[in-house]
């Protein structure tokens, strides 16, 4: 049992072990660590997507496993990219997956003032420097501005006086330079065979209001510098990062050996997630949705944890998807099946099953009381006894599908056809007797008999029926516009195919919506969010959008990988 002052213990983790619980083992056994602290820093510049759902699941799932705590803190270094209302975002969706900072909700910019109290005393200390290049002349020095990297020659400013960078440090500060003019630069090491140590950039000039400090600052620390120094602050035992980061982790340390920081926090990296048919870069989502392509950040086709919450995908099955892709170095592509799989495996679990006619056509039962209404006891879930029933009404007219019907069925179609008997699911045997069309010889109508004696879909002469359809009482039907997702990007890499911009295309069947649907009345108390397997035909949810009247339904994922077989 751990107490106040004792080391962890080593867990017996709730999810598959990893490189990086072997880390943390490791250190507990070696008594480094009193507490296991860790966090997720997002920059509020978009909403947060899938591959930041496994960042997500991957530190809160540590802190819990090992009763340590994990901080979420905003990378707000930035102010011309940062709203409130990304900041909003993201706390919802960490609520949403199932997480709970606690009173550990921090900003980088909580640390601006000792951050820059820090930035002086590398001046001090000659291991910083104002410099006068403007960023094109920086990269020039660097050796990065061609298509080579070459080695890299001191600025000019950088043997400047300690009295002379700590003047205009602060004239910085106070706003007396334009953005570009001047920035304050770490010396390092200009001949590194790694870019990031060559006297990297810790401060810019930038004239912009910040969401929380308002005007107060004219420059901001760059993420570099700001990172690490705000884990030490916070007492961060495991600084995990995506493994892009691995090259800035020599310049993370060199930040932590030469100021005198509180804690010094380790930093790990591991590879990020990449989804097959999916684009994860925060740039391009962006684009997509300035540019129109999709609705919003929330549009149920992007991969944003608020597209797939509107689109109907649960918590549960995105913490097993992060589970059972497990954490590595190595940089893999997973494919989205896995993804559709949880969903389908949580969602076949907990979804109410309900009837809905997507393409309905009407049956009239002739021989059915045309007075007479009854309600059927259908299961809510086969897959779960106490999910109980519920009462459905049944009546002289129902839908079923179109696709249901054929004038001339092959061998091997089970279901409507002149002539031919078919099960209601739950109801009754009908029988074809006539078929009704309109002046262009379509099919409008379908006459039918229904036997009374097969109520619940079962016969006591022992006669056989192949096919079962779902249906919907015509004069109880609610009507419904019913909204079928596809795949934003219909290549499994989607830098395949690009616009003249370079950006991937847009699926252009990504999207379609059906009106016109009918479904079975018990619908109408949906609550927005809430998941529902459509009999045949998938599972769907509420849109946000609904309302009394003016029902939509989005499908969350097909019963079975449709694309798998077209694709093959």
């Amino acid at each position: 049992m751990t107490t106040k002052n004792s080391a962890p213990e080593a867990q017996e983790p709730k999810t598959p072990s990893n490189f990086i619980r072997n880390i943390i083992d490791e250190e507990i056994k070696a008594g480094k660590h009193t507490k296991i602290v860790t966090r997720f820093p997002p920059e509020p510049n978009g909403y947060l997507h899938i591959g930041h759902a496994k960042s997500i699941c991957l530190n809160f799932g540590l802190a819990r496993d090992y009763k340590g705590t994990c901080h979420l803190r905003f990378d707000d270094t930035n102010p011309t990219k940062e709203e409130e209302e990304y900041v909003e975002s993201i706390k919802e969706d960490v609520k949403w997956l199932g997480f709970d900072w606690g009173k550990h909700l921090y900003f980088a910019s909580d640390y601006f003032d000792q951050l820059y109290e820090w930035a002086v005393h590398l001046i001090k200390e000659k291991k910083a420097y104002v410099c006068d290049l403007c960023p094109e002349e920086i990269s020039e020095y660097r050796g990065t501005s061609g298509d080579t990297i070459k080695p890299g020659k001191d600025s000019p400013f950088c043997c400047r006086s300690v009295e002379e960078s700590l003047d205009l440090f602060e004239r910085m500060k106070n706003g007396e330079f334009k953005e570009g003019e001047k920035c304050l630069r770490a010396r390092i090491d200009m001949c590194s065979p790694n870019i990031n140590m060559r006297d990297p950039v810790l401060y810019r000039v930038v004239n912009t209001s910040h969401h929380r400090t308002g005007d107060k600052w004219h420059i901001y620390p760059m993420y570099d510098f700001a990172h690490g120094q705000s884990d030490a602050i916070e007492g961060i035992t495991h600084s995990i990062c995506t493994l892009e980061f691995e090259i800035h982790r020599p310049l993370y340390e060199w930040f932590i050996e030469n100021l005198p920081v509180p804690t010094k926090p380790r930093q790990i990296e591991f590879a990020r997630l990449n989804l097959n048919y999916t684009v994860m870069s925060k740039r391009h989502l962006l684009k997509l949705v300035e540019s129109g392509a999709v609705t919003g950040w929330d549009d149920p086709r992007m991969p944003t944890i608020a597209g797939l919450r509107r689109r109907g995908f649960t918590p549960e099955a995105l913490r097993d998807f992060s589970d059972r892709i497990g954490v590595a170095k190595a940089g893999s592509v997973v494919d989205i099946a896995l993804l559709e799989h949880c969903l389908r495996e949580d969602l076949n679990k907990r979804a109410p099953r309900a009837m809905a006619v997507i393409n309905p056509l009407k049956v009239v039962l002739t021989n059915y009381p045309e007075d007479k209404d009854e309600e059927l006891d259908l299961p809510n879930n086969p897959e779960n006894e106490a999910a109980g029933t519920r009462k459905v009404p049944f009546s002289r007219e129902i839908y079923v599908e179109r696709e249901d019907f054929m004038e001339d069925p092959p061998k091997k179609f089970f279901r409507l056809g002149p002539g031919r008997e078919v099960r209601l699911n739950k109801a009754y045997y009908i029988k074809c007797e006539e078929v009704i069309k309109n002046d262009k010889g379509e099919v409008v109508e379908l006459r039918c008999s229904y036997d009374p004696k097969t109520r619940g879909g079962w016969s006591d002469d022992g006669r056989k029926v192949k096919g079962t359809l779902h249906w919907v009482s015509a004069k109880h039907a609610l009507d419904a516009k019913v909204i079928i997702y596809d795949r934003l990007f219909a290549n499994e890499d989607p830098y395949k195919e690009v616009d003249e911009n370079g950006d991937p295309k847009v699926n252009p069947e990504s999207v379609q919506v059906l009106t016109g649907c009918k479904l079975e009345p018990g619908l109408g108390k949906a609550k927005p969010g809430t998941g529902y397997q459509f009999l045949r035909h998938g599972y769907f949810c509420l849109d946000k959008d609904s309302k009394e009247g003016s029902l939509i339904f989005n499908r969350t994922v097909s019963l079975r990988d449709t694309w798998g077989k077209v694709n093959r």
